[in-house]
């Protein structure tokens, strides 16, 4: 292949929204991640594009031009606050030669993070197009599916709840003391290898309730459209410490679904939770009709059963099943500690 791979420019917009949108179309030729949806897929180009003033300063676009033509693209999201890239979009068109083009990209944008001091790379895919073996190939490891489930727009919410009904089940806003709290709920519900892989702090657990992506999920990049909120349900027996569950709502502020995501103990019911959050939602749409209602998706690991279960109960259904790859730039090393000795 003679092509290079350069970073976009204003004037390659246009063409990177016929390329995006044609990745997302039933074609041998061309190749996407592969995130799913009802009917159509939701394709990057229609569930996670960006319009231009939406993007943020340390967000990179590569494009692969060859013969001065785009073949292939892919924007990265860079949470500055953990040093973490997201791999949000990779397409490529061409006559055959859309997976080297896919290759190529990735491996440039590795150079140009280890350039950067990133620490982690992250990428959500479906098992088709080749995904799996393009990311194993670039040294990226498998530790994660999600389970995606989507509740229409067609399919009323339930009323929001009163204030009373919400204490009674132990419901409340998350507040920045629950980081402990919240930690120890996700290290007894999440696998031990994922929580070392994730490696999440106790900072990252404060930050609830404002542009929160802990727990991360495949559908973190459309956050950004919405306005998080984070509550938890404690158990009535034990006190203000005995945190059962997160509820994390996105409400959308553009033409994206809203999002909902559930974290709880195996033994917890999340059936109130999931009505809570959805009556929660109908307020919020119902407010003045600010908010679109676009349906509600809903990201499961599959460790995290029966929440999905739960989910289907209320009307959601499910989509598909996507896959969780993750590359470490840097090594990890033994922390110091010491040990008994005998004389």
């Amino acid at each position: 292949m003679s092509g290079r791979v350069r970073l976009a420019r204003l004037t390659d917009l246009a063409a990177l929204g016929e390329l995006s949108r044609l990745s997302q179309q039933e074609n041998v030729d061309a190749r996407s991640l592969g995130l799913p949806v009802s009917g159509p897929r939701i394709g990057v180009f229609s569930l996670f594009r960006l319009p231009l003033g939406a993007f943020r300063p340390n967000d990179l676009l590569f494009v692969y031009e060859d013969e001065r033509r785009l073949s292939g693209l892919l924007r990265v999201e860079r949470d500055a606050s953990r040093d973490e890239w997201t791999i949000v979009e990779l397409d490529a068109i061409g006559s055959g030669d859309s997976g080297d083009t896919r290759f190529r990209l990735v491996q440039h944008l590795l150079r140009d993070g280890a350039k950067r001091g990133a620490i982690r790379f992250h990428v959500a895919c479906s098992d088709g197009q080749g995904n799996p073996e393009l990311f194993m190939q670039a040294g990226f490891a498998r530790y994660g599916q999600e389970r995606l489930l989507f509740r229409s727009s067609g399919k009323p919410l339930p009323p929001p709840w009163p204030e009373d009904r919400a204490k009674a089940a132990g419901i409340r806003p998350c507040q920045p003391l629950d980081a402990l709290p919240l930690a120890r709920l996700y290290s007894a519900v999440t696998p031990q290898p994922v929580v070392r892989l994730e490696s999440y702090r106790l900072t990252d657990w404060e930050r609830q309730g404002a542009t929160s992506r802990v727990p991360r999920s495949s559908l973190a990049p459309i956050l950004r459209f919405a306005e998080m909120e984070s509550y938890v349900q404690i158990a009535p027996e034990n006190g203000a410490g005995g945190l059962q569950a997160l509820l994390q709502l996105g409400v959308a502020r553009e033409e994206q679904p809203h999002y909902l995501k559930l974290l709880a103990r195996p033994e917890t019911d999340v059936t109130a939770l999931v009505s809570f959050g959805l009556g929660l939602l109908a307020a919020r749409i119902g407010r003045g009709g600010s908010c679109p209602d676009n349906g509600v998706l809903a990201p499961v690991r599959t460790y995290e059963s029966p929440i999905d279960r739960r989910l289907e109960e209320a009307g959601f259904a499910g989509l598909d099943t996507v896959t969780l790859f993750m590359k470490e730039a840097v090594v990890r090393v033994a922390e110091p500690a010491l040990v008994p000795a005998v004389r």
